[in-house]
Order: structure tokens, then C-alpha cells, then sequence
């Protein structure tokens, strides 16, 4: 008994096979096409979304956008290691039909598109309320620390940091809210544990099985459109866990229709 082995490489086929065999019914990266698709990326804000009539010819702003709700959504965040992807990954290969964008210029287009990437995310909230995945039962908000680049300007400083703790302590004491809150923890001992289950979970995902414990741009609306990215990336996989990708790729036409 032998092992298997694998095919000789230089063996020439009569019938090469299809990319699009390689890529599953059931794989997500079927979604982000049609999902992108059928997005108005001129209504978006989104730049060069029609060419120009002289120069060379640029890369569609729809398969960039493509390649980074890919590469969130699998954690490959940096425009150097999303160009090499494009060379090696089989699903990149697909789905950006053997487009090989350099660095720069994917890196150029998060910068340049920073403002747009907020309406992909809405666009995609959207057709979560089509599929009624959305209880409006429960309210939470918390906040989560993640690393970023700051100027040092805006960086707080031990004498500045004490200062800012003792205006909070005033307005705190000026305003009895933790009375008031922890008379509210008293009425519904429960509001902790589904604060915990509803909010630390995303934040929770976000940092750890998705890798995105420090953002990798510079400014605040920079992190703001990689966190539009972020956000999108993480309700995508949780769609796709809870009501599977046939449905999900089924809504999309009713999208449009929502206002």
C-alpha cells in the first residue's frame, strides 16, 4: 500500500479546469460579488467609479471594494499582504476574476474612499432588516479600547489625564447618575448579563478570532472608514452563521426596494 500523491505539475491538460470550480455554492466570497454588484458605488461617494475617456485604464472602484470586505472578513487587513492574495489565493483569484492590483494602489483606494465605506456598511444593515434579523427589543452601548496612531498633541499626559478625571468626578456628582443607574441594575438584576452577551461579543470577535486589536491607518476618519470595515466584515460572518448564504444572496434583489 502506497501513499496518494499528487499530480505531476508539468502534466498538460486537454481540459483546463474552470477557476469557478474551485470556489463552493456555499462559499461567502459568491456573496461579496453579488453583494457589491448590485451597490450604486456612485451614490456611495466612491471615486473613479466612472472611467475616464483618455489615460490608462484604472482598476474598477467595485472589485477593490471587493478585495478589502474579503480581506477584513478573513483577516487580512494590509494592502501589501491583500496584493499578494491577488497572486496566490484561489478565492481572490475568483473573485477578482485574475486582477492583480499592486500595493499602492490598494492601499490608495481605502485612503481615498475613506467617507464611502460607512454607506457600504449601512447598505448592508439594510438588507439585515429585509431578513428581520433585527429584534428592537434590546438597546446596549459600551465601548472597547483598540491601539491606533495618535498625534502626540492629542495625546493625554498624566497632569491632563488627572485633570480630565476631576471634571468627570464633578459632572458625575453634579448630575446622581450612578444612583440612578445602579437603581436601574436593581429593578433588572438580568441587564448586566445581556449587556455582556450583546455588546462584549462583537468587541470581543472583533479583537481576537478577527485580529484587529490596533487599527492601521493614521487620522480619525481613516479609522473610522477601516472600522466601517470592520463592522461590516463581523455582521457578514454573523449573517452568513445564522441564515446561510442561500437566503442571504436570495435578499438581495428586495434590497432596492427598501428605503
Amino acid at each position: 500500500m502506497t501513499h496518494l500523491s499528487g499530480q505531476d505539475r508539468s502534466q498538460l491538460l486537454l481540459l483546463p479546469e474552470a477557476v469557478d470550480d474551485y470556489v463552493g455554492p456555499d462559499n461567502p466570497v459568491r456573496f461579496i460579488d453579488a453583494f457589491v454588484d448590485g451597490l450604486d458605488l456612485a451614490a456611495t461617494s466612491f471615486i473613479h467609479v466612472e472611467p475616464k475617456v483618455t489615460g490608462r485604464p484604472g482598476y474598477a472602484p467595485p472589485d477593490l471594494l471587493k478585495l478589502y470586505i474579503y480581506g477584513y472578513l478573513n483577516r487580512v487587513r494590509s494592502s501589501r499582504r491583500l496584493e499578494a492574495e491577488t497572486h496566490r489565493n484561489i478565492e481572490v483569484i475568483w473573485l477578482l476574476r485574475h486582477l492583480k492590483p499592486d500595493f499602492k494602489t490598494i492601499a490608495d483606494f481605502r485612503r481615498d474612499n475613506r467617507n464611502a465605506f460607512r454607506h457600504v456598511f449601512r447598505e448592508f444593515v439594510l438588507l439585515c432588516r429585509q431578513l428581520d434579523l433585527f429584534g428592537r427589543e434590546l438597546l446596549a452601548v459600551d465601548g472597547t479600547r483598540i491601539k491606533a496612531v495618535n498625534n502626540k498633541d492629542r495625546n493625554f499626559t498624566r497632569a491632563s489625564l488627572t485633570q480630565f478625571i476631576k471634571a468627570a468626578d464633578v459632572k458625575l456628582e453634579n448630575e446622581a447618575v450612578l444612583d440612578r443607574m445602579q437603581a436601574r441594575i436593581a429593578q433588572r438584576p438580568d441587564i448586566l448579563d445581556q449587556r455582556r452577551e450583546t455588546v462584549e461579543h462583537p468587541f470581543g470577535t472583533i479583537k481576537q478570532w478577527m485580529n484587529q486589536g490596533a487599527f492601521l491607518m493614521r487620522g480619525l476618519e481613516k479609522v473610522r472608514a477601516e472600522f466601517s470595515l470592520t463592522a461590516l466584515a463581523y455582521n457578514l460572518r454573523r449573517v452568513l452563521n445564522i441564515v446561510g448564504l442561500p437566503k442571504l444572496i436570495a435578499a438581495l434583489p428586495a434590497l432596492k426596494t427598501v428605503p
